[in-house]
C-alpha cells in the first residue's frame, strides 16, 4: 500500500494553467511517512514515474487529475511536468425497461386441467386441434406418414460441409465474420517511468502508484515553471493505490456568529504578534466648572491592517472541533515586512488556544523561514488531515506536515531544503 503526497504549483487558470509543475513530498508506505524526493530514485523517484495520477484536492473535495508525464531536477529539487485534466463524470447504470402491465390481470390463481380422453374436442387420446405438432426427420430425409409434409418454403439452417470436429474448415466460409484488428495500431507504451536523458526502469518488482489510461503518446512536457513567481498558486495532489472516498476538511459551524468571534479574536493575536497594537486612547479631558458639560470621549484608533490576510477553518477528524489558521504579513515595504501564522483552537471557555505561533521578517527568512498554508490532507490514509505548509525562506524552502491532536500542534513529517533562487524569479 502506497500514498503519495505532492503540491501542484501553477501559474494561470486553475484546469487549464500556463505553466505548472509537481513537486513531491512523502509517500506512505504502510508503517512511516518517506521523503518523496529520493524514495525509490532509479533515476527519478517513484512518486515521479510516467503516467502516474494524481487527485487534485481543496479542503479534501477532488477538483481535477494531474498525470505525470516526465520528471526532472530544477535546482537539486526532483519535480514532475505533466496535464492537468478533469475529473471523469461518474458511470451512471442504464435504466432497465419496465415490463409492460397488463391491466386485465386477476390475482386469483387458475388450475388448467389436461384434456382427458374423449373431451369435447371430439378426438381420443389427441391433442387440441390449434396445438402445433413436432416431427422428427427420419434417417431417410422422409416424415413418417402419420404427419404433414413439410413446408417447401420453411427456412432450413444448413451446416458447412467439414465443420465435424475439425473448426479449421470453417475459416473457408466467405459469409463467416471475422475480427479485424486496425492497421497501425499503437502499441501500449511500457509501463515504466521515463526521463530525458536518462535509461529507462525496468524493474518488475518496483511498486506502483496510480496509473492512468495510457494514450499512447510518448510526447514530453518541457520545463516551464522556475522559480517561485508572484501570482503562482499551489493545492495539494494526491496519488493512491486504492480507490478512496472524498473526506472534506472544512468545519461547519452551528452558529455563524462564533466564527466571527474567533476570527476577530485570532487577528488581535496576530497583531500582537506582530508589534501592531494600537496605542491607547488618550484620556477624556475633565470639565473645568460643574456646569460644563463633558465631551465626548474620542473614538478608539483604528486596528492596524493585516496584509494578504488568509483565514481557514478545518475539521481534522470526523466529529472533531475546529482547528483555525491564519496567515498575515505587515501593510510595509517588501524588505521590512514581518510575517505571522497562527494555529488555534477554541477552548472549553469560549475563548481561543494558541497552539502554534510562527512569526518571521524578511531580513532573516533563511534563519527563520515563513509558514505558508498549503491546505489539510490525509497523509497516512487514517482518515485524520494535517496541516501541510510550505516553510519559504529567502532563497530555499521546504514543506512540513503538522499533526494538530490533543491541543497540540506538532510536525510529522519534513522534507529536506532545497535552493529555488531569488523570489519572484
Amino acid at each position: 500500500m502506497l500514498r503519495a503526497v505532492a503540491v501542484l504549483e501553477w501559474t494561470g487558470d486553475a484546469g487549464k494553467p500556463k505553466k505548472s509543475r509537481l513537486v513531491p513530498i512523502s509517500i506512505f508506505n504502510g508503517e512511516e511517512l518517506a521523503d518523496a524526493d529520493i524514495y525509490l530514485a532509479r533515476p527519478q523517484p517513484l512518486a515521479l514515474d510516467s503516467e502516474v495520477v494524481y487527485e487534485l484536492k481543496k479542503t479534501g473535495k477532488n477538483i481535477g487529475l494531474f498525470e505525470v508525464q516526465n520528471a526532472g531536477q530544477e535546482q537539486g529539487l526532483w519535480v514532475g511536468y505533466g496535464k492537468w485534466k478533469p475529473m471523469p463524470a461518474p458511470r451512471r447504470e442504464a435504466a432497465k425497461p419496465m415490463a409492460p402491465v397488463d391491466e386485465t390481470y386477476d390475482d386469483r390463481p387458475v388450475l388448467h386441467r389436461k384434456h382427458p380422453a374423449g373431451d369435447a374436442t371430439g378426438k381420443t387420446g389427441s391433442k387440441g386441434s390449434d396445438e402445433p405438432t413436432l416431427h422428427r426427420k427420419d434417417s431417410g430425409g422422409d416424415t413418417s406418414g402419420s404427419g404433414p409434409a413439410p413446408d417447401p418454403d420453411r427456412p432450413t439452417l444448413h451446416k458447412p460441409k467439414g465443420s465435424g470436429s475439425d473448426d479449421s474448415a470453417s475459416a473457408d466460409d466467405p459469409d463467416r465474420p471475422r475480427l479485424k484488428k486496425e492497421k497501425g495500431a499503437a502499441k501500449k507504451p511500457e509501463d515504466v517511468g521515463h526521463v530525458e536523458s536518462l535509461p529507462e526502469v525496468t524493474d518488475p518488482d518496483r511498486p506502483r502508484l496510480k496509473r492512468g489510461k495510457s494514450e499512447g503518446s510518448d510526447a514530453e512536457v518541457a520545463p516551464s515553471l522556475m522559480g517561485i513567481p508572484v501570482d503562482m498558486q499551489q493545492t495539494v495532489a494526491v496519488s493512491d493505490a486504492r480507490d478512496l472516498p472524498e473526506h472534506p476538511w472544512v468545519f461547519h459551524w452551528s452558529n455563524p456568529d462564533d466564527e466571527l468571534t474567533m476570527k476577530a479574536a485570532l487577528e488581535a493575536a496576530a497583531r500582537t504578534a506582530l508589534g501592531l497594537e494600537p496605542p491607547p486612547a488618550p484620556p477624556a479631558p475633565k470639565a473645568k466648572t460643574k456646569s460644563a458639560r463633558a465631551k465626548t470621549p474620542p473614538a478608539p484608533p483604528e486596528p492596524s491592517p493585516l496584509a494578504d490576510e488568509q483565514f481557514r477553518v478545518f475539521e481534522l477528524a470526523y466529529g472533531s472541533g475546529a482547528t483555525l489558521v491564519l496567515s498575515a504579513h505587515t501593510d510595509t515595504p517588501p524588505g521590512e515586512q514581518k510575517f505571522v501564522t497562527l494555529i488555534a483552537q477554541p477552548d472549553f471557555y469560549g475563548g481561543l488556544q494558541i497552539l502554534l505561533k510562527n512569526v518571521a521578517d524578511a531580513r532573516h527568512l533563511d534563519d527563520a523561514p515563513r509558514m505558508r498554508l498549503v491546505d489539510a490532507v490525509d497523509a497516512e490514509a487514517d482518515n485524520r488531515g494535517e496541516l501541510l505548509f510550505e516553510m519559504r525562506g529567502a532563497t530555499a524552502r521546504h514543506f512540513t506536515l503538522y499533526r494538530v491532536l490533543r491541543g497540540r500542534a506538532e510536525p510529522l513529517f519534513s522534507t529536506g531544503d532545497a535552493s529555488l533562487g531569488p523570489q519572484g524569479e
